[in-house]
């Protein structure tokens, strides 16, 4: 399996392909999957116009996975039509530039449950300047949901953007560590703990990516992350 990134230019070489394995995720029947598939390729156009935008792909003899994002604008119109006040903390970062957006990821069906999508989101952000990614599910795709919750996203709001499209959850993650570290962070200092408390404390085996976080038996989320 190669992860790389792309350049502006290598997603619009891809674009079709990316369209391609953007279907083959879904099950729907030809009349949803050609309407998916261009209005993914008309999301794709605008987002690969944005400053910024990164996209990393994954490859074994095919396309099977990617995911892209970019730096959420300072003026904060990536947070417009926002339910409430944002929270300050995080109205502060967008006006600094230190906010990232994951605007999309999708994962071929024979790839899931193989932490696949749990590397691409790692190294998609692991070389991001900003200090917070954020991102909008579609407040019914309750399987994408869970996964980000097990990956340490904490929802904040919801967002309304207009009465055709669904109400989407706004959901962000502090940047500075993969997932691996946090997790290693949090054994050594229970690890600490314990043996403070006069505990034995044995080494915890080594699990396959995605299953210490407990989404091992969840489906991958796909491309229906809202970026706008």
């Amino acid at each position: 399996m190669i992860l790389r990134r792309l350049n502006r230019w290598q997603v619009e070489e891809l674009r079709e392909d990316l369209a391609d394995l953007h279907v083959e995720s879904y099950d729907t029947s030809a009349g949803e999957e050609f309407e998916g598939r261009e209005e993914f390729l008309g999301r794709l156009a605008e987002d690969v116009q944005r400053p910024g935008l990164t996209m990393l792909i994954a490859e074994a003899t095919t396309l099977v996975g990617c995911a892209y994002g970019y730096p959420v604008a300072r003026d904060g119109s990536w947070w417009e039509g926002f339910d409430g006040d944002l929270p300050q903390n995080i109205e502060q970062l967008t006006a600094s530039g230190h906010v990232f957006a994951v605007a999309g990821m999708v994962v071929h069906p024979h790839e899931r449950h193989l932490g696949l999508a749990d590397r691409l989101q790692d190294h998609l952000l692991a070389k991001c300047p900003a200090s917070l990614a954020a991102t909008l599910l579609d407040r019914s795709d309750r399987a994408a949901i869970d996964v980000f919750r097990a990956w340490g996203w904490q929802e904040i709001g919801r967002v309304h953007r207009s009465p055709e499209q669904a109400v989407l959850r706004a959901l962000v993650r502090p940047l500075g560590e993969t997932h691996t570290d946090r997790a290693v962070g949090t054994g050594e200092r229970r690890g600490r703990q314990q043996r403070q408390a006069g505990q034995d404390v044995l080494p915890a085996p080594r699990s396959r990516p995605g299953a210490e976080r407990g989404y091992a038996g969840a489906p991958a989320p796909s491309s229906r992350v809202w970026g706008r």
